[in-house]
């Protein structure tokens, strides 16, 4: 489990058969064999480490859900290590699980911050609501505004420059990862008779 806070940036090394090699600093301190990290919001596993770099296998399931197998050697990568019990949460439970990418179609400077605006798939897009949360490329973001085909978030100059966002362009594909909590909430519902409306849901505190 993770929080959306982005531990550090790191760089890719190579990316061959399978294999993803990460330059990287901060999250190799306590790194073990067989641990979690998220690259991008992917939860992976750590099967090689050096004291600047750490390898995780990507499989056919990962590569086709996810912006990873597309990148280059170079390539910024957000980083993040799994929230120990007791830790903050600073963000809101991101999986790692990504649900599919999405493409920026318009980056926009406003007052201080920036818009950031995706188009997504209608499989994710019916799981976002203005002010909840998504998390994109596994950074934790609120949503300011949707549509049926795209939505925007506000990105303060901190968190633009302090992750991936700060070397992609219009066009670029990012992972996505709605949050979990919608999906429960379909799937309660699609299992209820035909009597359980949102409006009885809402009367009983959901």
């Amino acid at each position: 489990m993770f929080t959306g806070i982005v531990s550090e940036v790191g760089n890719v090394v190579s990316l061959q058969s399978g294999k993803l090699t990460v330059g990287a600093a901060l999250v190799l301190k306590g790194l073990e064999l067989g641990g979690s990290i998220a690259v991008n919001g992917a939860c992976l596993t750590v099967t090689e480490f050096t004291p600047t770099s750490f390898t995780v296998d990507l499989s056919p399931e990962t590569l086709r859900r996810t912006n990873l197998g597309i990148l280059k050697t170079g390539h910024s990568v957000n980083l993040e290590r799994p929230l120990g019990l007791g830790g903050e949460l600073g963000g809101h439970l991101v999986q790692g699980h990504i649900d599919g990418t999405g493409r920026i179609i318009a980056i926009s400077p406003q007052g201080g911050s920036t818009i950031f605006r995706f188009e997504a798939p209608l499989e994710i897009m019916r799981y976002l609501v203005e002010k909840g949360f998504v998390a994109v490329e596994g950074i934790s973001l609120t949503v300011a505004g949707r549509t049926a085909s795209y939505f925007e978030v506000s990105i303060i100059e901190y968190t633009r420059t302090h992750t991936n966002l700060a070397a992609h362009k219009i066009g670029d594909q990012v992972n996505l990862e709605v949050d979990i909590m919608a999906k429960y909430v379909e799937q309660y519902l699609s299992s209820q008779k035909p009597d359980i409306t949102l409006e009885f849901l809402k009367e009983q505190g959901f």
